[in-house]
C-alpha cells in the first residue's frame, strides 16, 4: 500500500520540484534589469526583445512541447497588433447613414487582453484544423494561415493602414502615469512585465499534468491515444493559448512603437522566432528566450557593420548550432552537464540553468 501511494505521489513530487524556483533563475531575472544601468541607448532594441522573447516562447508552447511545426504563427502576432492599434485609434463609422464616432480605447492592459484574445478566438478556429494533421500537412496549414491574413491585411487598407502601416495609434500612459518615451525607459520595463508574467504562465502550465500529456503527444501521439489520453483536445487547448499569447506580444509592440505594419504579419517574422528558438533550444522556456536575445543582438550589430548583407553572419550562425548543438544552446548546455566534463560546482550551476522546463 505504501509503494502504491509512493508511486502516485512521485509525479506530483517531480512536477513540484520543477515549478520550485532556483536562486540561478533569479540571478537571470535580476539581470534583464541591468540595460536601465549600462545600456540605456539600447533601452528600445531591449524592449524588442523582450517582446521577441515572449513571442518565441508561444511557439515553444505548440513546437517544443506539443510537437506542433508552425510557419506561420505571425499571423497570431499580427491579429494581437493590428486588434491593439485599431482599438485605440479614433474612428468614425457610417453604419445606416448613421455617423458613429469612436473615440479611441488606448489603455495598453485592457489593450492586451482585448489582442489575446482576438488571436486565442483565430487560433481556436485554426486548432480546429490543426488537430486533424500532423508533419508535412500541418507545415503547409500554418504556412497558408499566415500567407492568407497578410494578404487580409494588405487588402483591407482602410482598416489596417495595408503597406503604409496603421497610422494614429494612440496609447494612454501605462497605470495613466507612465508615457511611452522615445528613449525606451517605460517600453522596457512595460515589454519586461509582460514577458515575466506569462513566463510564469507558461512555467506553471508547462510543469503540470497537462504539459506532461503534450510532451507524451509530441513523443508518441498513437501510443497516447491508446491509453485513452486525451489527444485533439490537449492540441486545440494548447494552440489556442499559443495563439493568445503571441498575440499579446503583437500588441506589445503596437503599443510600444505606435503602429503596426504589415512586416508584423509576414513570412520573415515568422521564420525570424523559429531561428530564435532553434538557437536557444526548443522544449526549454528559456531557450526561446535566450534565442531571442542572440538574434537580436546579433541581428543589430550585424546589421550595423554590413547593412546590405547582415543575413550572411546570421546564416553562418544558424548552420553553427545546428551542426553542432543540434538541440540548440540550451540543450547543448544540458549536454555538456551530463557528460561530467564540467567541475562539479559549475555543473550544478549549469544544470539548475538549463533543466528548468527541459524535457
Amino acid at each position: 500500500m505504501a509503494m502504491m501511494s509512493d508511486a502516485v505521489a512521485s509525479p506530483h513530487q517531480y512536477l513540484q520540484a520543477q515549478i520550485r524556483w532556483r536562486w540561478i533563475e533569479a540571478v537571470f531575472w535580476a539581470a534583464t534589469l541591468l540595460p536601465f544601468v549600462l545600456t540605456p541607448n539600447y533601452l528600445v532594441l531591449a524592449s524588442q526583445i523582450a517582446i521577441s522573447a515572449l513571442f518565441a516562447l508561444s511557439l515553444d508552447l505548440i513546437l517544443g512541447y506539443a510537437g506542433i511545426v508552425s510557419l506561420g504563427h505571425a499571423a497570431f502576432f499580427g491579429v494581437g497588433a493590428y486588434t491593439a492599434g485599431i482599438i485605440s485609434k479614433p474612428w468614425e463609422i457610417d453604419l445606416f447613414g448613421d455617423v458613429i464616432h469612436w473615440p479611441g480605447w488606448g489603455e495598453p492592459i485592457t489593450g492586451l487582453f482585448i489582442a489575446g484574445f482576438a488571436a486565442g478566438i483565430v487560433g481556436y478556429l485554426m486548432s480546429l484544423i490543426i488537430a486533424r494533421f500532423r508533419h508535412l500537412t500541418l507545415i503547409m496549414l500554418t504556412l497558408g494561415l499566415g500567407l492568407l491574413l497578410f494578404e487580409v491585411a494588405n487588402k483591407a487598407s482602410w482598416l489596417t493602414g495595408g503597406a503604409d502601416g496603421l497610422q494614429g495609434v494612440k496609447i494612454w500612459p501605462v497605470f495613466g502615469r507612465f508615457q511611452f518615451d522615445l528613449w525606451g525607459y517605460t517600453s522596457y520595463a512595460y515589454s519586461l512585465a509582460i514577458l515575466f508574467v506569462f513566463f510564469l504562465v507558461c512555467r506553471r502550465l508547462t510543469n503540470s499534468p497537462f504539459g506532461l500529456s503534450l510532451r507524451g503527444i509530441r513523443e508518441n501521439l498513437t501510443r497516447m491515444r491508446a491509453i485513452g489520453a486525451e489527444s485533439r483536445s490537449h492540441l486545440r487547448t494548447i494552440y489556442t493559448i499559443s495563439a493568445a499569447i503571441a498575440g499579446v506580444a503583437g500588441a506589445a509592440l503596437t503599443q510600444t512603437s505606435s503602429t503596426a505594419a504589415l512586416s508584423y504579419i509576414d513570412f520573415q517574422r515568422s521564420a525570424d522566432v523559429l531561428v530564435m528558438l532553434v538557437l536557444g533550444g526548443a522544449g526549454r522556456l528559456y531557450g526561446g528566450i535566450i534565442g531571442a536575445i542572440i538574434f537580436l543582438v546579433a541581428r543589430d550589430q550585424f546589421s550595423g557593420i554590413n547593412p546590405q548583407y547582415w543575413y550572411f553572419p546570421i546564416g553562418v550562425l544558424l548552420i553553427t548550432v545546428v551542426l553542432f548543438l543540434p538541440n540548440g544552446i540550451m540543450g547543448g548546455l544540458n549536454r555538456l552537464v551530463e557528460s561530467n566534463r564540467l567541475p562539479q560546482g559549475l555543473r550544478r550551476l549549469v544544470s539548475m540553468t538549463v533543466r528548468r522546463g527541459a524535457t
